[in-house]
């Protein structure tokens, strides 16, 4: 089991318990808004499941029909991750119009600051870990967690709003409200991640001045080399592929041009593994 499906796997079992625990009370204490946010929580434990399928199809490695391997696997599954969201938010917001107006109980202020806390904490910890180990789709999820704290949060002060109806007739439609804000949250989400995801499928580039800065530097000072004359650094999911063209002196012999390259290219992946694919074209100068 790789780093990512252990990561997934925990956020899965804690999704399970949040969601259960929000349905469970949001029917217990009749808030529409909280059991809106326990399916919310449950659209967690889809995108999840996704992601582990596209963690397990991005790590394998290249063969014949896939000759820079399998990473773009994550992209895709991001998107899938992204359009489940969407509909999750359209149909959440259909729902809201359908229900009947009922007054919560302060069980449901409860859980919800319960939930807010728990679930803040996960998601900080999935984005965290996602940007360690570079892997787009623990991002995804971890952002889309992290809009939960939010509905969270707007459950519960509607909840408030709700118990203080009896004084101020118009906070009896907080829930309704609340309701539709969750799912406009989860919507705002899905459109995120579709549209951060589908550049890269089409061939993206990286875009990091800095990270592109320090390893045309190291190109530059290998001995050999005059100039850069192209770099293109393409994002496969999780690692990278390097195609650059670079003048060398025109009087070196082939073998010796050969192994100032290969020195190259195993400086660039000491500097960084993750560029697994590198081609460098030479011209002479």
């Amino acid at each position: 089991m790789n780093s990512v499906t252990k990561i997934m796997s925990f956020s899965i079992v804690t999704n399970i318990f949040l969601a259960l625990i929000k349905i469970v009370s949001g029917l217990i204490g009749k808030s529409g808004a909280l059991v809106a946010d326990g399916i919310h929580s449950l659209s967690d434990l889809v995108t999840d499941f996704f992601a582990i399928i596209g963690s397990h199809m991005a790590s394998k490695p290249a063969d014949d029909e896939h000759p820079y391997g399998h990473g773009k696997a994550e992209y895709i599954t991001s998107i899938v991750i992204g359009a489940v969201v969407l509909i999750l938010g359209f149909s959440i917001i259909k729902e809201s119009f359908e229900s009947k107006i009922v007054i919560p109980s302060i069980l449901v202020v409860i859980v919800s600051l319960i939930t807010i806390v728990c679930k803040y904490l996960l998601s900080l910890f999935i984005i965290t870990k996602g940007k360690k180990l570079n892997n787009n789709i623990l991002i995804a999820s971890g952002t889309e967690s992290k809009t939960d704290v939010l509905s969270s949060i707007v459950v519960l002060v509607s909840a408030i709003f709700m118990l203080l109806s009896e004084k101020i007739a118009l906070f009896k439609y907080a829930d309704k409200i609340a309701i539709i804000i969750v799912g406009l949250f989860i919507i705002r989400v899905g459109f995120t991640v579709i549209k951060e995801n589908i550049g890269p499928i089409l061939g993206e580039k990286e875009q990091d001045s800095k990270y592109i800065k320090e390893i045309t530097n190291i190109i530059l000072s290998s001995k050999g080399i005059k100039h850069i004359d192209s770099f293109t650094l393409l994002k496969y999911g999780s690692y990278y592929k390097l195609i650059c063209t670079v003048s060398m002196d025109g009087n070196l012999k082939l073998k010796q041009a050969h192994k100032l390259i290969d020195d190259l290219e195993n400086n660039i992946k000491t500097f960084d593994n993750r560029i697994l694919y590198i081609t460098v074209h030479m011209e002479p100068v």
